[in-house]
């Protein structure tokens, strides 16, 4: 519950950071003068603020829609790229959709008002289907570099069967969808009286006893969402490429299996990097207010935790054009599903440009099954 002043109706304080990456919840309310109570004080009120952050959200909900749908698609329309990697990859699209669709727009609409005004349901939903989508987006990061590092470093040359994948990323939605739930669990949705003319409703954490619960919760949820998978990814990988270094540097080392395992490799390397990069200062700042509550009080707060949060989110349209730019069978397939070409085994004449961007999807890209798995 927020905590009341008995001799006021309007001084309201709450100070409580929700966990998860979607909502911005530190709000102050008083009755000195009006202002603060009118959220005059706060930066994201201001006209200019809000047609940055509008057009800041705006952009990455396109592009990160646009995009994880595009590889959705690609991996769905050619039977070249229903590889168990893509199949992962898709996975991570559909997480990174899931945020897109769910996550920004009413974050955004949040920020703006300043209040909950999307009702009891949403309340509920909201927090864990944006906490299912982090968590699976990390789970799966993990899975790909784990995935990697079987076929490379331990010559495994087999490629996991398409039911263990499937299986694999069934479990990962439930493994995701057990860790998100304290978000829909621990939560309350009630109407707090500013004034006998003035009420708002909230939407928040509640945890059982002390407000020390949340605090646990959401270091465990940092180590979880990004300690843990940045320290396995980072181990896979550091692993794959010694194993690609050595091989290299011996007879054979070098032929166009080789190459293409190396590429492939940067481009996963590359994933992590923007994911470490892009969450980095989100959850820095989170752990800060965990530390210390009293950076809740900072001015500008609120305008803090969005900027933050906007990086993070970045995160989430990314992907779509390392493979693009990384991947030349990702290219090649993006080029042929915006020329909207009925056929995937159309095959222009031989010589013209389009024919080697076929012909990269289509021959090319079996001598890949094996070698990279993209």
């Amino acid at each position: 519950m927020l905590p009341m002043d008995p001799g006021s109706e309007v001084n309201v304080t709450r100070e409580e950071v929700s966990s998860n990456c979607c909502t911005t919840s530190a709000v102050h309310y008083h009755d000195d003068d009006g202002d603060a109570f009118l959220g005059l004080e706060d930066s994201t009120k201001l006209i200019g603020v809000q047609a940055v952050l509008i057009l800041a959200y705006c952009t990455i909900i396109l592009l990160g829609v646009a995009g994880n749908s595009l590889v959705i698609y690609v991996v769905y329309r050619f039977k070249t790229l229903r590889t168990v990697t893509n199949f992962f990859i898709t996975n991570l699209a559909m997480a990174d959709l899931l945020v897109n669709t769910l996550c920004l727009p009413f974050t955004l609409i949040y920020t703006l008002h300043g209040e909950w005004r999307l009702g009891q349901v949403l309340c509920f939903a909201l927090p864990y289907a944006q906490g299912l989508a982090v968590h699976v987006s990390t789970v799966t990061l993990n899975v790909i570099a784990l995935d990697r590092h079987r076929c490379i470093v331990y010559h495994l040359e087999t490629q996991m069967s398409k039911d263990v994948c499937f299986l694999i990323i069934g479990v990962t939605w439930i493994i995701s969808a057990v860790l998100a739930s304290p978000l829909a669990i621990f939560r309350e949705y009630e109407t707090i009286d500013l004034s006998p003319t003035r009420s708002i409703p909230i939407c928040m954490e509640k945890w059982p006893g002390s407000h020390r619960g949340g605090t646990v919760y959401s270091i465990f949820m940092l180590l979880l969402q990004y300690g843990l998978p940045l320290a396995i990814s980072s181990f896979a990988y550091v692993r794959i490429w010694s194993k690609l270094k050595s091989r290299g540097g011996g007879p054979g080392g070098g032929g166009d299996r080789h190459r293409r395992r190396r590429k492939t490799t940067k481009m996963l390397v590359t994933m992590v990097v923007v994911f470490a990069v892009s969450w980095l200062p989100f959850h820095a700042f989170q752990l800060a207010v965990d530390i210390d509550g009293g950076l809740l009080d900072v001015k500008d707060f609120k305008l803090l935790y969005t900027l933050f949060h906007i990086v993070a989110m970045c995160s989430t349209f990314a992907n779509p054009i390392l493979y693009g730019w990384m991947n030349r069978n990702y290219r090649d397939a993006f080029a042929a599903a915006f020329k909207c070409e009925r056929r995937h085994d159309y095959v222009h004449p031989a010589g013209h440009g389009r024919a080697r961007a076929k012909k990269a999807l289509e021959v090319e890209e079996p001598l890949d099954l094996k070698a990279t798995g993209v």
